[in-house]
């Protein structure tokens, strides 16, 4: 019978979505050992299921290299063909997730919220305008960053048009445009602007 999972590549998955997909550094890779949890992502090979994966622990029992051996620590939800116990035989490339801080972890470093308008995060239109203002706070469980990004050329009725825009993590925007990343620390108040001059932003 065909098995019914596979596991993920995690290095190409983060090289699609590394503002968003975490894939622990090398720093972090190299300390791993028996008795380390790490979680991997078992991409489910059958038709007609309506979740794509399950992401699961496993307990490190042998490390040779980047190679691993380890004991699945979860009972499967979905996957029929797997059991809690059952050996896993992986490398460092499937690693999604471990017990360890990672201080290289950029999808935490980006994970805060921002409004941003579907011009630049749906459409595919560069960033061309954006400003922080004062947070709101925690809000659907996440924290305001208070960055608003658009591309510069929303009129106002489009901003003011319920739907417009999105409350998605700073990550996420980033993933379609990250020329903003090095303005990112500024404080409340900042404003800057595309200037297709220069060909960077200018502060306002």
């Amino acid at each position: 019978m065909k098995q019914s999972w596979y596991l993920d590549n995690a290095v190409s998955a983060s090289k699609e979505s590394k503002y968003t997909f975490y894939k622990p550094s090398r720093f972090i890779l190299d300390k791993l050992t028996s008795g380390d949890i790490v979680k991997l992502r078992f991409v489910l090979n059958v038709p007609d299921v309506d979740a794509d994966a399950e992401r699961m622990w496993v307990e490190i029992e042998q490390r040779l290299g980047d190679e691993f051996e380890g004991a699945l620590t979860n009972q499967p939800q979905i996957i029929v063909d797997l059991e809690i116990g059952r050996t896993i035989k992986f490398d460092v490339n499937h690693i999604i997730d471990t017990e360890y801080e990672d201080p290289e972890n950029i999808v935490e470093k980006y994970i805060d919220r921002c409004f941003v308008t579907n011009k630049v995060l749906l459409e595919g239109n560069k960033i061309g305008y954006l400003y922080r203002e004062e947070s709101l706070g925690e809000k659907n469980g996440f924290y305001d960053s208070g960055w608003r990004i658009t591309a510069g050329t929303e009129s106002q009725e489009y901003l003011d048009s319920e739907g417009n825009s999105q409350f998605v993590s700073l990550g996420k925007v980033l993933n379609v445009d990250d020329s903003i990343v090095g303005l990112l620390e500024e404080p409340t108040g900042s404003i800057f602007e595309w200037d297709d001059q220069q060909k960077t932003f200018a502060r306002l």
